[in-house]
């Protein structure tokens, strides 16, 4: 049975980059990795070994972190949700319906805000 590790393994493969996002103590909160592809941006958030979050996200996502509209989403353990994450087909998203407005490849990037702090920013042309 495959480990945490071998996901993330395959995520990085796949184009995953991870962050570590640090509290106001400097500590690690989680470890991040998104991927923007298509017209989405795939985002896994790990807090703990039971505490894992996968959501795909349209590509205009503001924030990817606290996002206001999530096109698929899945919490728990994190060999479930980097499993499910890892299944999740490229060029679709499953049960969604289809966007009435026209899309864009996602497109961004991460800008410093503070040491070990990072902003993705998706770009506007």
């Amino acid at each position: 049975m495959p480990t945490a590790e071998t996901y993330l393994r395959r995520l990085v493969a796949r184009g995953f980059d991870f962050l570590h996002p640090r509290d106001a103590r400097g500590e690690i909160a989680a470890v991040v990795g998104v991927r923007a592809h298509h017209n989405v941006i795939d985002v896994i958030r790990l807090h703990a070994e039971d505490n894992a979050i996968a959501s795909r996200l349209p590509a205009d996502a503001a924030d990817v972190l606290n996002p206001t509209e999530v096109l698929w989403q899945r919490a728990g353990w994190a060999t479930d949700i980097l499993r499910d994450l890892l299944a999740l087909p490229d060029d679709r998203t499953p049960g969604a319906f289809t966007r009435h407005r026209t899309e864009t490849s996602a497109a961004g990037c991460w800008v410093p805000t503070a040491p070990g702090r990072a902003k993705w920013l998706p770009a506007t042309a």
